[in-house]
């Protein structure tokens, strides 16, 4: 129990600083744009050196306490709203001026004097030059008077207590700037990662809903073929019966290996339909014959994977086997358009049923409601399934889809 009750606190710490890098990357992008603007200034003076090594000390301990700023946020409002984070991060930020002040306050007199002399010419006519601590004022036909500033620690506590105010709100800013910085900029990953996660959620939840719909597909068609090759037993056709096993697992063999939530080229899923047709050629040899009429331009067109198969199942169920006569099927496709194509299943022939016809066959409504559904959950409005009574007393299904060829 105290083992699991670690590795719960661990995992949590984890999560709390999983974007060190971020902040990380922000603390030392934002100290360096500082230390650019001290080298320029330094570098406009006659001693640069001195003015870098002392400035080098406030950049290290503003990194340090730029990172403690990063580590409060972390830890007091790691999961929390973006309104408690700015609260953390701007009590942070006042502590973290407030340290830099007196710390800069504490090392000031040890810190190197530049040898640095700011020249600057008086109203009066003296002339008054700075370098360091000390002021000499040069005066006409009068010796040099040189003046010696006291030093921080040699103030009253009045005076170090209002130059460390001064020193502090100076330096909040800066730190205020980048906690502004870090929480939109992890606001923003946040909001992306989240629209991501979302993407993923519906993606998947899509190719849940398209591969149960395909497995809904193979039982029915198993079942059909199985009863198909129970008939050639029973009626002592051994021939037929082999060749139909041997087909049976071809095609199964070759749709299978298939992702069920894949797309597969316009000649792939041909290519499994004619497996198909091939079984049923074994059990209507001289009743069903196959007209496939596809443009090489649309060869490469991406569809789903057995997305006809129920078509040209319903086709050979209520196109063949309900007649004696002889029965054409085609399948064939054609551009419908910019961008968009259109597959087309017909078959023709054959004596027309005993009863009134119907907007479509019965017994067609399962695998049409299939076809639809896959459609719209890989395509949503983008696809388009319809089917009306042909001529011939046959029947046509239509599928108009996007037009992908995949090569982009």
């Amino acid at each position: 129990m105290h083992g699991t009750i670690i590795a719960g606190d661990d995992r949590l710490g984890r999560g709390r600083f999983s974007d060190w890098p971020l902040a990380l990357k922000s603390i030392l992008a934002f100290w360096f744009v500082y230390a650019l603007t001290v080298a320029a200034r330094a570098f406009l003076s006659a001693d640069p050196g001195t003015i870098l090594v002392n400035r080098l000390m406030i950049i290290g301990i503003g990194i340090v306490l730029t990172g403690m700023v990063y580590i409060a946020i972390a830890l007091f409002a790691g999961g929390a709203s973006i309104r408690r984070k700015a609260v953390v991060a701007a009590a942070g930020s006042v502590a973290a001026a407030v340290t830099l002040a007196v710390t800069l306050l504490a090392v000031q007199d040890q810190l190197r004097e530049p040898k640095e002399e700011m020249r600057y010419q008086a109203r009066e006519g003296f002339v008054i030059i700075s370098r360091g601590h000390t002021i000499r004022v040069e005066r006409e036909a009068q010796e040099p008077l040189v003046l010696t500033m006291p030093r921080i620690g040699e103030l009253d506590a009045n005076k170090r207590l209002r130059f460390a105010a001064d020193m502090a709100a100076m330096w909040l800013f800066f730190f205020i700037a980048w906690s502004a910085f870090y929480l939109a900029t992890k606001a923003q990953a946040e909001a992306l990662n989240a629209r991501r996660r979302a993407a993923e959620a519906e993606t998947a939840a899509q190719a849940a809903q398209v591969r149960a719909l395909r497995y809904q597909v193979n039982p029915h068609f198993l079942f059909n073929t199985l009863n198909s090759l129970s008939s050639l037993v029973m009626t002592r056709r051994p021939e037929e019966a082999e060749s139909m096993i041997l087909k049976l697992s071809t095609f199964f063999r070759s749709s299978l290996s298939l992702d069920a939530s894949a797309d597969v080229t316009l000649k792939e899923e041909i290519a499994l339909q004619r497996l198909y047709l091939d079984i049923e050629k074994v059990r209507f040899p001289r009743r069903l014959k196959v007209e496939i009429d596809i443009p090489e331009e649309l060869q490469d067109a991406r569809v789903p994977g057995l997305i006809l198969q129920p078509i040209v199942e319903n086709a050979i169920k209520h196109g063949v086997t309900g007649t004696r006569d002889p029965v054409t099927l085609s399948i064939s496709a054609s551009e419908a358009g910019p961008g968009r194509f259109t597959i087309e299943v017909a078959n023709s022939g054959g004596a027309p049923p005993a009863r009134k016809r119907r907007d479509k066959p019965e017994g067609t409504g399962v695998g049409l409601a299939n076809v639809r559904q896959r459609l719209e959950a890989r395509f949503g409005d983008a696809a388009r399934c319809e089917f009306e009574p042909a001529a011939d007393n046959g029947y046509r299904v239509a599928l108009t889809l996007p037009l992908d060829r995949g090569n982009g």
